[in-house]
């Protein structure tokens, strides 16, 4: 039987062809705005299990060389975690979390040259953060998951990026379902972004993503990404993180390839979309690459 149509998803729909793309985002003490080209926002995961890095960069000396690294090569943004949020990761204490990138903030401090973003869903991590020069909250659970968090947000100013996950990192993987993924995910992700702003928080501070891996199967995965210039419609930038992530083995039929080059395709299809931001671990292919596509026109085309 057909799926039902709500009138949120024939909004939706409605905008598909032409949507509406968010031009700027205000963080804590700038606001970005957007070019043509995707900015790009680079990875430090300050973790010792880390699914893509291995927890080259656990170490607090390695993070703050990693940064200074991912700054050089051209990152617009700096995303810095101190807790996995892999499939079946196990949560971590609040005193260990704090321990692990507080002192990457405290070196980086507020004079870094790109904004800082603290990956958390701890509302005493991520303000301790703020304290320290962040000026985004990229909060996993949508500031859901703390009770706290949403009343820092108000009160901080800061940048605050909501993603969508079904579950948590512990079940989310277990069987995910959706009859429609992008329909539930973007009505879900407008009922939290609606839920912030009648909080307080102003709602060009908001970012959205759609949460690739996150409770989601191989197929959901391609579904959101070949869609996603539809959530532009939700009227706030959106910020896709999906470099190296699982479903790019299965494309290429090979859990074990290198997914870097594959990671550069899918940027350059979100490009094409004109995704707002793209959250890389590669920052230097992600900007060759997507000045190559801008030189030869690619850019020029998803105008």
């Amino acid at each position: 039987m057909p799926d039902q149509t709500t009138p949120n998803q024939s909004e939706l729909d409605q905008t598909a062809a032409t949507p509406a793309r968010a031009g700027h985002w205000r963080l804590g003490r700038r606001t970005l705005c957007f070019p043509r080209r995707p900015l790009v926002m680079g990875i430090l995961n300050v973790t010792p299990d880390s699914f893509s890095d291995g927890g080259r960069f656990f170490d607090p000396t390695a993070a703050i060389a990693q940064a200074k690294q991912l700054t050089a090569a051209g990152a617009d943004l700096l995303d810095i975690g101190g807790e996995s949020t892999r499939p079946y990761s196990e949560p971590i204490s609040l005193d260990e979390e704090l321990s692990r990138v507080l002192p990457v903030f405290e070196a980086l401090s507020r004079d870094w040259p790109i904004p800082l973003s603290i990956d958390t869903s701890k509302a005493a991590v991520a303000e301790a953060a703020l304290a320290a020069g962040a000026e985004i909250i990229n909060d996993v659970t949508a500031l859901s998951g703390d009770p706290a968090m949403l009343d820092l947000a108000v009160r901080s100013r800061a940048g605050v990026c909501m993603m969508h996950m079904q579950g948590t990192p512990q079940t989310m993987q277990d069987n995910p379902r959706y009859q429609d993924v992008v329909g539930e995910v973007a009505d879900w992700l407008r009922a939290r972004r609606d839920a912030l702003v009648a909080a307080g928080v102003a709602a060009d501070r908001i970012a959205l993503d759609p949460g690739i891996g996150f409770g989601k199967t191989h197929e959901h995965n391609l579904t959101l990404l070949a869609e996603c210039h539809r959530f532009h419609a939700l009227g706030c930038p959106l910020l896709v993180g999906h470099s190296r992530k699982g479903f790019i083995g299965k494309v290429l039929g090979d859990k074990t390839a290198d997914r870097d080059a594959g990671t550069l395709g899918v940027s350059l299809a979100l490009a094409n979309q004109r995704v707002q931001i793209l959250r890389v671990h590669d920052v230097a292919a992600t900007r060759q690459a997507l000045a190559l596509y801008e030189a030869v026109g690619g850019l020029a085309r998803s105008s």
